[in-house]
């Protein structure tokens, strides 16, 4: 039988490190998976001085010429230079070796900061739908050549803010939460400065409610995607390419296991999945070279790296259950053992 293989000998618990977790950057402290790296803090540095100074000028631009459009834009800025920050925090907490009660250390504040985004854009595409619906009925004067000036400035800077936070490492949710951010303000700009040259050429001045509307549905649709992946996360729920029943029926099938059951899949932070599960092996099996095993296999396969398998003999298990007094496990008991994969045809 195994140890539990948690890869957290540092904080006194017992468990043995089985899998070299250090080595793929997942061990306390390691954070290959995130983005730690000093290079891409500047990255996102300059991205975030990019904004901030532009953004100030647009909104004085936006009030002086009465568009909203400008003005949603400035305020989509406010919430790119939020954005960043928080990636920009996330990082240095993610960065933080496991001590005390956190024995993953605070990789999750990523995936808070990538909520928080979804969020801020959801509720900005609110505020934004409401204001164009109204100036659409009531569509105030517009100046369009200023607007349209305005705008195309807008598209360098943001062209260059999403230059850069591309070259930090887009795995991160927390990262990748201020790209989109970013990259939807590219989006409204161009839609800002063609609603500019229509107001300046026809004197159409819903072109600048119309122009906000749409970037209210790209709002709506990044932000739903951030605020859907972080939730999947704290819900606990598996990596999304990832099926728990294949990955059990895969499991199963490598002899000598017999029997798999306890199988949990879930996502520690952007980019490392973790996975425990009790596997059954035949009488003449060796439990520690299966473990080693089926490591290997799921990070080939799969690409889980941080894995808690407890391998025990069939017999092993039925005299350990009683000694214990335990009542037999129950294959049907799916919410205290969750699937159980065995051996041959089965049923899920």
């Amino acid at each position: 039988m195994t140890g539990h293989d948690h890869g957290h000998d540092d904080h006194g618990h017992g468990h043995s490190h089985g899998h070299g977790h250090d080595g793929h950057g997942h061990g306390p402290g390691g954070h290959s998976h995130g983005v730690a790296a000093d290079a891409d803090r500047r990255w996102l540095a300059v991205a975030l001085g990019l904004i901030g100074g532009f953004m100030a000028v647009e909104v004085v631009i936006g009030v002086m010429a009465h568009s909203l459009a400008l003005i949603s834009d400035a305020a989509h800025m406010l919430t790119d230079a939020v954005s960043i920050v928080l990636a920009l925090i996330a990082m240095r907490l993610a960065a933080r070796p496991a001590r005390g009660g956190f024995t993953y250390g605070l990789k999750r504040a990523e995936i808070l900061s990538a909520q928080a985004n979804g969020l801020t854009l959801l509720l900005l595409a609110v505020w934004l739908a409401y204001e164009a619906v109204r100036r659409l009925m009531d569509p105030p004067p517009v100046e369009g050549g200023l607007v349209l000036v305005t705008a195309l400035a807008g598209i360098v800077v943001n062209v260059a803010a999403a230059w850069c936070i591309s070259r930090a490492n887009r795995s991160s949710l927390a990262v990748e939460g201020a790209y989109q951010h970013v990259l939807n303000d590219l989006f409204a700009f161009i839609g800002t400065a063609v609603a500019g040259l229509i107001v300046m050429t026809t004197g159409f001045r819903q072109a600048d409610a119309i122009a906000t509307l749409v970037v209210v549905v790209l709002m709506v649709r990044a932000g739903y995607g951030l605020v859907r992946d972080s939730g999947r996360i704290f819900l606990e729920a598996a990596p999304a390419h990832v099926d728990p029943d294949a990955v059990g029926d895969r499991l199963v099938g490598h002899p000598p296991v017999t029997e798999v059951h306890d199988l949990h899949i879930w996502t520690i932070t952007s980019g490392q999945a973790a996975l425990s599960a009790h596997v059954l092996v035949e009488p003449a099996g060796d439990c520690h070279a299966v473990r080693r095993e089926l490591e290997q296999l799921l990070e080939k396969e799969y690409g889980i790296t941080h894995t808690t398998l407890q391998v025990d003999h069939v017999q092993d298990a039925l005299l350990s259950v009683g000694r214990h007094g335990e009542a037999p496990f129950d294959p049907h008991c799916a919410d205290a053992h969750g699937p159980v994969h065995r051996e041959g045809p089965h049923d899920h």
